[in-house]
């Protein structure tokens, strides 16, 4: 079988490229709009939409104006992460660490794991209604276990040498965990934060759609009721800046970490 090799491209034609993508995209929605092949109701021009955007900024709608909106997604977004985080990683790293605990936590997280985070939506409903709790236990559960298993594939695939110097020099288990596994899985941990910081944000918005009175999500609803394609559209371009603004915030961080330890 042939074995195809990409030519890797300068920064400068990767960007061109990628302008020439998106002009290409909006050359094609504007002319469908101006041609009329849809309606202009459900099929605004780019023109329109970014307009709507821009007068979402300083009006409200659906009680906020789209930062107020927004602040209040990134809210929730923050407190859902840092929980992932805070107990992803060091579970991930004790069950790299501690074959009994992988035994007994692997089995009921591969369980809970493939269940999507929208199908918590009905659950969390059920638990706090619209308040800030129920996005947070979905966005939570979309990032907890890329979280989790970031850390647990760094803990595990530690270079054997420094955890035998360790034990050498007469370090303890946790002493090992926090001063060897820890330092060493710092690459693999930041690139599981940055899968679900990534599938935190989806969970977000997908939870604001149902179980929230304010955020991007809840603009959008609202959007919907008041069949203003616009506004729905303008909440999908505001979603889809801040998201990549946190992936290329977190690729910076996961990049600067692997030239700091030599690894690109």
């Amino acid at each position: 079988m042939a074995t195809s090799h990409k030519v890797p491209l300068a920064r400068r034609e990767a960007f061109l490229l990628g302008v020439l993508g998106l002009c290409c995209f909006l050359g094609i929605w504007t002319a469908i709009a101006q041609l009329h092949l849809a309606s202009p109701q459900f099929l605004p021009t780019p023109y329109a939409v970014l307009a709507r955007a821009i007068h979402l900024v300083s009006e409200p709608f659906a009680g906020a104006t789209l930062p107020l909106h927004l602040l209040r997604s990134l809210e929730r977004y923050g407190y859902g992460v840092m929980l992932a985080a805070l107990l992803g990683v060091p579970l991930g790293l004790g069950m790299g660490w501690y074959g009994w605990l992988d035994h007994v936590i692997t089995p009921l997280f591969d369980a809970l794991r493939f269940i999507a985070p929208i199908a918590w939506v009905p659950f969390a409903a059920l638990w706090f209604g619209t308040g800030i709790g129920g996005p947070i236990l979905i966005i939570f559960a979309g990032a907890f276990p890329p979280c989790l298993i970031g850390a647990y594939r760094g803990a595990r695939f530690v270079d054997a040498k420094y955890v035998e110097a360790a034990r050498m020099l007469g370090s303890g288990g946790v002493r090992t965990l926090i001063e060897v596994l820890l330092p060493a899985s710092v690459p693999s941990i930041i690139a599981g934060l940055r899968v679900g910081a990534g599938l935190g944000w989806q969970s977000l918005v997908g939870a604001e759609l149902i179980v929230a009175s304010a955020g991007v999500g809840y603009l959008m609803v609202q959007g919907q009721s008041n069949v203003s394609t616009p506004t729905v559209m303008a909440g999908m371009l505001a979603i889809g800046a801040v998201g990549l603004l946190i992936d290329v915030l977190l690729r910076a961080a996961e990049s600067l970490v692997r030239r700091r330890r030599g690894l690109t």
